[in-house]
């Protein structure tokens, strides 16, 4: 949420920005607003947010706050879903604003009694007076306590109306709605705020031309979702501040939703949390998933069942088979031994994140810098490519590195100063020497600038003297030797060094970026059940339905509905009864056989009722739960009418799930 605000900060501060000046003029009764009365234009911002609607609530909860802690406590959020006319429009308007009356300490006034909503008529006139009464009430008539409290919003402050998603507002409310406001813009400081998830160009669909006329629209734009998404990933995954990570699929599975579902940011952020339930849920060494200040602690507090499942671990399993004989017994046989092991593994594996992420973002500054990005323009990307397997050994690796032998000079300088910076600043204690070595090429390449010039001092020497060879021997004889120099030309120093500052990232790279399935013990800080993240957040409606209807045990965990061979419970739901044997049948069902197994099913284990009178009242029961069960299964799309026989039905649904 931290990095959210920060994100959207520009954009509501440049809001604010407008809402100020907008406001500024009506204070004044400058030339400007006179003029926008003349005309009765509305100060109106569109402010387009994208189509990751899920997200908008956030942005306009962030706004609204900054308004009424900086400019005007009378602000309110409209959605289309309560507005389908202009009087519930109204309503809702006047409802918000009244319930913002000022301040908490201006209701210990007796004059300032808020009057239910549903008694006044909701107009633009009464809100006019309402809000010319409130305002003189705070400009005139409070003590000084209360001019303090309420010193942080202008005088006269506006009234901000809020369109969260203004495309499904219909035409004929937002028309009727502005035309009515224009009409009252030089007694009311209304500002007009249009939450867009499409284009701007929405704006001119909805309206026609006489009622967009009436409003002074300036254009905001907020940042793309994936900017989001990828600020979200480099301050949350690509840190060493929390142990949890997520693997490679999983990551995969969160980004793919991402880009192909919904672009909300909120939605990748409850995947990740539901990642982190489902890891502590399922591991049961997630224990030890936890900062190194309480590592050890955890580890040796481990009972000898945890110490079992250490040794399962297949990660931990190979760490094993590598070791000598002696070390094998004990990591196998002796607890003790092995949560000394098991504390020095877990610490490398954090050491390995903290210069992971690190070289990483060095490799990102040369790989976002590249024509046509081989490896992927975000950090993101790059980072999947990292945990999927050894990026040094793909095809996408290898171009990057020849274009990396491409570069300039002043690329080449500027991204080794970058790398200086990352190194500088990261936690990881192995890169003094890295630091060094990079600082000593920026120093070689400073120093090729000074032999560069003079070179060529002395090319422009020696052409002057060609120039003077008048003999027509001598000159042709210098023409082949610069001609067989040409042929046989050698790299140049700055070639050469640049070749050793790729050949040394390379080197950094095979070195830091091995994939975390590697890694022994990974499996207890990474989170990699992606099949089981996929059912969580794919929906399968149909495999769901089926699976409650055919085996109702499966959600309600009653003993007494677990049938055992592909049998009917007569203790289950009807609907269930009437389901499992409607997949008995063909294309077309006999509503009334239907019906007789289903009386068969539901009075199995039941006595026989020697009473005609309560038999015919019991068989009038069954028939009603019947006729239900059937209704419900039509209303689910199981079935429907057929109109090729009265007492039929025909089946909709057909094969497995």
């Amino acid at each position: 949420q931290q990095i959210q605000e920060d994100l959207n900060k520009q954009l509501l501060d440049n809001l604010v920005s407008f809402l100020s000046r907008s406001h500024s003029d009506f204070q004044e009764k400058t030339t400007k607003w006179t003029c926008r009365m003349k005309f009765r234009e509305i100060p109106t911002a569109a402010v387009v947010l994208g189509v990751n609607v899920t997200d908008h609530d956030l942005t306009f909860r962030g706004l609204s706050d900054v308004l009424q802690d900086n400019i005007t406590p009378y602000v309110a959020l409209l959605e289309a879903k309560d507005c389908p006319a202009i009087k519930n429009l109204m309503q809702k308007l006047m409802g918000q604003l009244m319930n913002c009356d000022i301040e908490v300490d201006s209701l210990e006034d007796e004059d300032c009694v808020q009057v239910p909503q549903n008694r006044i008529r909701c107009s633009m006139l009464s809100l006019i007076s309402w809000y010319e009464s409130v305002t003189k009430k705070t400009d005139s008539g409070t003590p000084s306590k209360k001019r303090n409290s309420s010193s942080r919003h202008w005088q006269s402050p506006p009234v901000v109306v809020i369109f969260k998603d203004m495309e499904s507002f219909t035409t004929k409310v937002l028309q009727d709605f502005i035309v009515i406001s224009s009409q009252h813009i030089h007694e009311l400081p209304l500002v007009l705020i249009f939450g867009i998830a499409t284009s701007p160009m929405i704006i001119h669909r909805l309206l026609p031309h006489s009622v967009s006329s009436l409003l002074c629209i300036e254009l905001f734009q907020s940042l793309s979702c994936k900017e989001h998404l990828s600020t979200i990933i480099d301050k949350l995954l690509l840190t060493s501040l929390f142990p949890f990570k997520l693997g490679e699929k999983v990551l995969q599975v969160l980004i793919n939703i991402f880009l192909y579902h919904d672009f909300s940011v909120q939605n990748f952020i409850k995947g990740f949390q539901l990642c982190i339930v489902e890891h502590f849920y399922s591991q049961p060494l997630s224990v030890l998933c936890c900062h190194l200040v309480d590592l050890k602690k955890r580890v040796y507090s481990l009972s000898h069942a945890q110490c079992e499942n250490i040794r399962r671990l297949p990660s931990f399993r190979r760490y094993v088979e590598k070791q000598e004989s002696g070390k094998q017994i004990e990591l196998l046989t002796n607890d003790s031994f092995l949560k000394k092991e098991t504390e020095r593994l877990l610490e490398d594996l954090y050491v390995y994140h903290e210069n992971y992420v690190s070289i990483l973002r060095c490799l990102h500054v040369f790989t976002s810098s590249l024509p046509k990005y081989p490896l992927g323009k975000q950090i993101r990307e790059l980072h999947c490519a990292c945990l999927e397997n050894q990026v040094w050994e793909t095809e996408e690796y290898e171009s990057s590195l020849q274009l990396a032998r491409m570069l300039n000079k002043t690329d080449l300088v500027s991204m080794l100063q970058q790398c200086v910076e990352i190194l500088t600043s990261s936690s990881g204690k192995e890169f003094d020497k890295t630091v060094e070595k990079l600082k000593e090429f920026l120093t070689q390449f400073q120093n090729l600038e000074a032999e560069a010039s003079q070179e060529r001092d002395v090319s422009v020497s020696s052409q002057k003297e060609l120039q003077k060879k008048t003999d027509l021997y001598h000159l042709q004889k210098t023409l082949l030797e610069l001609k067989e120099s040409r042929r046989s030309k050698k790299l140049t120093k700055f070639e050469m060094l640049r070749f050793e500052v790729v050949d040394y990232i390379d080197r950094l790279v095979r070195k830091y970026l091995v994939p975390a399935d590697n890694r022994t013990l990974h499996e207890i800080v990474y989170f990699n059940a992606a099949t089981v993240l996929r059912g969580h957040l794919n929906a399968a409606p149909r495999t769901a339905l089926h699976t409650a209807l055919n085996n109702p045990h499966r959600y309600l965990k009653n003993q007494a509905l677990k049938c055992d061979g592909g049998g009917i419970s007569n203790k289950a739901p009807d609907i269930c009864i009437v389901y499992k044997l409607h997949l008995e049948c063909g294309r077309l069902i006999n509503l009334v056989d239907w019906l007789e197994a289903f009386s068969t099913v539901v009075m199995a284990g039941e006595e026989p009722n020697a009473d005609a009178a309560s038999s015919d009242q019991v068989d009038d029961i069954i028939h009603a739960r019947f006729i239900r069960a059937v209704s419900e299964l039509e209303l689910l799309g199981f079935i429907k009418p057929s109109k090729q026989k009265t007492d039929h039905v025909a089946r909709l649904t057909w094969g497995g799930c």
